[in-house]
């Protein structure tokens, strides 16, 4: 039983932000579309990083995923 209650609190814990998460991503997508539409190009650059922490380059197939929702192309 007290086991349930820990699962449920997690549970409760993680659809918290997914579904705050939802609106930003909607959101997200239509300022790109509006750029796109009044003829400018969109693009995400990351630069920079902390001093001793490696960065990996490459794009996970969830980068990639947010980034087509958004109406990015990623690069390939």
């Amino acid at each position: 039983m007290a086991r349930d209650r820990q699962v449920d609190a997690l549970l409760k814990k993680l659809l918290q932000p997914t579904e705050a998460s939802l609106p930003a991503a909607d959101a997200a997508r239509d300022a790109v579309q509006e750029i796109l539409r009044r003829g400018a190009d969109t693009g995400i650059f990351f630069a920079g990083s902390k001093k001793g922490v490696t960065v990996s380059t490459g794009l996970t197939a969830q980068d990639k995923e947010f980034l087509r929702g958004v109406s990015v192309k990623p690069d390939r």
